[in-house]
């Protein structure tokens, strides 16, 4: 066990290392993810000249903590992946002792930790651009949205990971991944918060994995009525069954890459 937790930490700390070469382009990318900013100022607008049952600095806060869920569940190990099969990398990483994945994930969590003084940076930004909007969450609601967080990490990431296993039948697995992401951008609260959708569509969205991608963690945390146990149980469902999914098609895609000669 000690020798495991000492490989991860030396994993981790070399992707940390790594990845701090770039924080110049790590602090573009959180701001390339300034989209619920933008939607922020839509909607603020529209809560003072429309009937909604969020005031306008609920508005505020949601989607700074969008925002703030955004730079935490960031993905992108799809292209990556893709990039290995297509260029045969791949072949190198099969002959480590670890199953290739922990690197992308130690990859994007060296990432996340970058992060974290842009987050620090953009919330003192926030609650100075909007001081009526200033909240103060509970140390359980903090506790919980932490959590929260990490689920939804772990279902995006798995989630994307199983898209990503078509590489081995496809030289453009990354279009799968942008035609799920015109559901994931609409479905899960990064446009609008679900409080604004009818309550039937709700109630059928909140099956699919997609709410707790982003409206969950950001709901959590701003004190919306969100239900955490069952929540947490359909991100487990849904993480289950795509990891499923995902160790098939692993087997099945090492075949096929084996016998396309990588």
């Amino acid at each position: 066990m000690k020798w495991q937790i000492a490989k991860a930490k030396t994993l981790l700390l070399a992707h940390y290392a790594h990845m701090l070469e770039y924080r110049a382009e790590i602090f573009l990318w959180a701001l390339s993810n300034s989209l619920p900013i933008i939607l922020m100022g839509v909607w603020i607008k529209a809560s003072q000249e429309g009937d909604f049952n969020l005031t306008t600095e609920d508005f505020a806060r949601y989607f700074f903590a969008v925002f703030i869920v955004r730079q935490f569940t960031a993905i992108w190990v799809i292209w990556e992946f893709e990039k290995e099969v297509i260029e045969g990398k791949l072949s190198f990483r099969l002959l480590q002792p670890i199953d290739p994945a922990w690197h992308h994930v130690a990859r994007h969590l060296a990432e996340k930790m970058t992060r974290i003084p842009l987050i620090f940076l953009f919330t003192g930004l926030f609650f100075l651009l909007y001081p009526d909007a200033i909240w103060i969450p509970s140390i359980s609601q903090v506790l919980l949205f932490l959590f929260a967080i990490a689920a939804s990490f772990v279902l995006r990431f798995i989630i994307q990971y199983t898209f990503a296993m078509f590489a081995f039948w496809t030289e453009r697995a990354s279009a799968i991944q942008q035609f799920w992401f015109l559901f994931y951008i609409f479905l899960s609260g990064a446009i609008a918060p679900l409080e604004v959708f009818p309550d039937g569509f709700r109630r059928v969205i909140e099956l699919t994995p997609f709410p707790y991608l982003m409206h969950f963690p950001a709901a959590l945390i701003i004190g919306l009525d969100v239900n955490f146990v069952r929540s947490i149980l359909i991100i487990f469902a849904w993480t289950i069954i795509f990891f499923v999914v995902n160790r098939w098609l692993w087997k099945k895609g090492l075949k096929q890459y084996s016998g396309m000669g990588a």
